[in-house]
């Protein structure tokens, strides 16, 4: 009689091993599948970061070589103006030249996103302008930008060189500068 609940037991057991072995063999099944699609993504991410690299570098070559090429016509025009020098009548015609060859160099950068930064008249701003000197001209108000020694640029509203300029400094009163002082003689 005994045999019967040992065999019971076995076979409960037995079927329980199985339902685990089942188990085990199920989790196995999908760890390899996870483990395996792990290694695509990998993969997939590797080629994304050497592909996105290299069209980064595309770009930036394309970008430049667009760049030069809106630069080109202007370089011509002064070398035309260079060679005809020698042939020009007055410095006013070599002069106007120069300027329309500026003018053009303008237009060029402009069309990439590049401004000039105004200066002259304006209210001195660290954040646009450079401080060279200080000069004191009492017609006018303080921290007016007198002069600008350098144009400053801005691309696209970032400012990439900051202008250099003269800065005006009305000094203070001189009652205005010294700190009341209290009478303590008593």
């Amino acid at each position: 009689m005994k045999d019967k609940p040992e065999k019971k037991t076995a076979v409960k057991t037995r079927a329980k091993l199985e339902q685990l072995q089942q188990q085990i063999d199920r989790l196995q099944k999908e760890k390899d599948e996870l483990f395996a699609k792990l290694q695509r993504i990998g993969a997939d991410y590797d080629n994304f970061q050497k592909r996105s690299s290299r069209q980064l570098a595309d770009s930036l070559a394309y970008e430049k070589e667009t760049l030069i090429k809106t630069i080109l016509p202007a370089l011509d025009n002064f070398e035309h103006t260079l060679a005809n020098a020698d042939k020009s009548e007055s410095v006013d015609v070599l002069a106007k030249g120069v300027k329309i060859i500026y003018d053009q160099l303008l237009s060029i950068l402009k069309s990439h996103g590049v401004e000039q930064i105004e200066a002259a008249g304006e209210l001195f701003d660290p954040a646009r302008h450079e401080a060279m000197l200080q000069k004191t001209q009492q017609d006018k108000e303080d921290g007016v930008v007198l002069e600008e020694y350098q144009k400053g640029y801005k691309l696209n509203s970032r400012v990439i060189r900051p202008a250099k300029v003269v800065v005006n400094k009305i000094p203070a009163a001189q009652g205005e500068d010294e700190p009341e002082q209290e009478n303590d003689s008593q």
